[in-house]
């Protein structure tokens, strides 16, 4: 069992926070590329519970710092993004994206001390239409993370973020829990729905898989398993990289390129960054869904409100808490188990009932929860390493680690053992890494 001074530790993330500290060690995807405009409006951003403003100034650099000007602490949001700069409103006090004051216009030139005052400013980066941070050391960046997905050219990938009114570890637990994709996903599909060649049909034949997990470099892998035909085995491979990002069994290991950010926002909000190839979920799952709600199909959400400049203002669901989900019974009742469609939206009804933070201390695990304890340690683990030695996860500074990783689906003989397996499919079907095939 989880105790609530764990729990504590484990979700909280703001400045100073054991967990928090551990999360400013690895660059985090803040923003499409496409919200920020050079001289555009400034866009409150909320990252490990600091305010801050995110901009893009003439020369089309990004600009990332605290939303208090560092006079008399006024937000920047209101400022103006001008000529390589933002300047705040209030006393016309001006900042390049590095934070470095490059004018103080109330202040007499004999009298300017410019040069001592710098505004909080973080490392920005883009690469491929995600604008990244990084709030740890600023004199010790590491390089962005080789994580498959990002590497992708920016016209081969669909980049969703999602806003999530729950701790963003409901939402990275919830890709752990395989099990739960007989019920929630396809509680009402029978296998006979899927097609013969469509490996899915082994998960609705048994509902209740065997596990397998281990540590890796990068993070934590894990497998269920199932019986399939002929002396084989399905296994479901799932993936933790630190210190947010998964890589959920959506479809076929040679084509899942897929993973998902957790992002916190605060304790009590968190973002779901969505990245993946284009047309991972195939023609005949496709067909699958149109013919019946209840099949996976899609899973990318589709209606947004309408962003508003709130610090959670962004990438909100047109179907949410306020409206239970827009669930429908009669649907519920003869076609869908959950009575709401599309995945990211039926993770996001069960995740946000928990309330905002979910006491782990009221929980029952079972066996089904391996992977969910096992991450849990070996967060608390590298957090409380860090906190106490300075020692962080070797993908912290190796940012190459993250690159061996996929999830996915497969099948195998049931002679050879899991992470054989899984090597002999990555094997034959070799990481895509900046637009060219590129070995494990």
């Amino acid at each position: 069992m989880t105790t609530k001074a764990e729990n504590k530790i484990l979700t909280q993330t703001g400045p100073g926070t054991t967990m928090g500290e551990l999360m400013r060690q690895f660059w985090i995807p803040a923003a499409k590329s496409s919200e920020l405009v050079a001289d555009g409006d400034p866009v409150r951003l909320m990252l490990l519970s600091e305010k801050l403003i995110a901009f893009r100034d003439s020369s089309g650099r990004v600009g990332v710092m605290d939303h208090r000007c560092p006079h008399r602490c006024a937000s920047l949001f209101f400022g103006r993004n001008e000529e390589n700069g933002i300047r705040c409103v209030y006393h016309g006090w001006k900042f390049d994206v590095d934070g470095n004051c490059l004018d103080m216009a109330n202040v007499p030139p004999t009298q300017d001390f410019k040069h001592k005052v710098k505004a909080k400013a973080y490392k920005a980066a883009e690469r491929n239409g995600l604008v990244w941070v990084f709030m740890g050391d600023q004199e010790n960046v590491p390089g962005l993370p080789e994580i498959e997905s990002t590497m992708l050219p920016e016209d081969e990938a669909e980049i969703s973020f999602v806003l999530r009114e729950a701790n963003w570890l409901q939402g990275a637990e919830g890709e752990f829990d395989t099990s739960h994709i007989g019920f929630l996903h396809f509680g009402s599909v029978q296998k006979a729905e899927f097609e013969e060649g469509d490996a899915n049909r082994f998960a609705l034949a048994n509902r209740a898989p065997e596990y397998e997990t281990a540590e890796t470099d990068y993070g934590h892998a894990y497998a269920a398993y199932r019986p399939a035909e002929d002396g084989e085995t399905y296994w479901r491979f799932g993936q933790f990289l630190f210190p947010f990002w998964t890589m959920p069994s959506i479809t076929a290991i040679d084509r899942n390129i897929l993973t998902r950010a957790y992002v916190p926002i605060d304790d009590d909000h968190s973002m779901i960054v969505i990245i993946e190839k284009k047309g991972v979920i195939s023609e005949q799952e496709q067909k699958g869904a149109a013919r019946n709600p209840g099949h996976p199909g899609a899973a990318l959400p589709s209606a947004y409100l309408p962003n508003t400049t709130d610090w959670n203002g962004r990438w909100r669901l047109v179907e949410n808490r306020a409206n239970d989900y827009l669930i429908d019974r009669e649907m519920q009742r003869t076609q869908n188990f959950s009575g709401i469609l599309g995945f990211v939206l039926q993770d996001q009804m069960v995740t946000e009932s928990m309330e905002p933070i979910v006491d782990r201390s009221c929980e029952h695990l079972a066996p089904s929860d391996i992977m969910i304890t096992r991450v849990r340690r070996q967060l608390m683990r590298a957090a409380a390493e860090f906190e106490g030695t300075g020692k962080l996860p070797p993908s912290a500074a190796d940012p190459a680690l993250f690159g061996a990783a996929r999830g996915g689906f497969f099948v195998a003989k049931e002679s050879v053992a899991w992470l054989d397996a899984y090597r002999d499919q990555m094997a034959a079907v070799p990481l895509r890494l900046e637009g060219e095939e590129a070995a494990e």
